[in-house]
């Protein structure tokens, strides 16, 4: 998979934010196998659904660099994070008040170089390495799933 313009990414950004969706940065946490690429998922923390790491932005790190952090305590992984985006998606997730808000991700590729087992969240969550196109079966959100299932690392090469 290619990686999207940055026209697109940032008309995609300009449109969510737009429409009042609020902003979060994620990772795409990936390895290559006998030349074959698996992605990282990890467990939400309350409904146990599968996921990638992804964390509102943090003051002073750019959105590449907060999704690298998002994959540290999440996931336990240190690695080499991507400055471009892969695509955009977005889901629904109630706020304090029961209301549904809308929020959208931008994606950024991070290749794992290290796996802790202690990490800030490894009491919440599990962690599974998993073919794109197994991984893409596991998640829920469709626009999410299409973005794992056309991943191919060996592109970013």
């Amino acid at each position: 998979m290619g990686m999207q313009q940055p026209a697109n990414i940032a008309a995609m950004v300009k449109a969510a934010t737009k429409n009042g969706h609020a902003l979060q940065y994620g990772a795409l946490v990936y390895r290559i196998i006998n030349d074959k690429t698996q992605v990282l998922l990890i467990t939400s923390r309350r409904s146990q659904r599968w996921i990638t790491p992804k964390g509102w932005g943090i003051p002073g790190l750019k959105p590449h660099q907060t999704a690298a952090q998002e994959a540290w305590e999440e996931a336990g992984v240190r690695g080499r994070v991507s400055k471009h985006c892969i695509g955009v998606y977005s889901y629904e997730k109630p706020d304090k008040d029961s209301r549904l808000q809308t929020r959208s991700v931008m994606l950024f590729p991070l290749e794992m170089r290290k796996l802790s087992n202690r990490f800030p969240e490894r009491d919440e969550r599990r962690r599974k390495w998993l073919s794109s196109k197994k991984a893409a079966l596991r998640i829920d959100n469709h626009e999410l799933a299409r973005l794992i299932k056309k991943f191919d690392a060996r592109l970013l090469r």
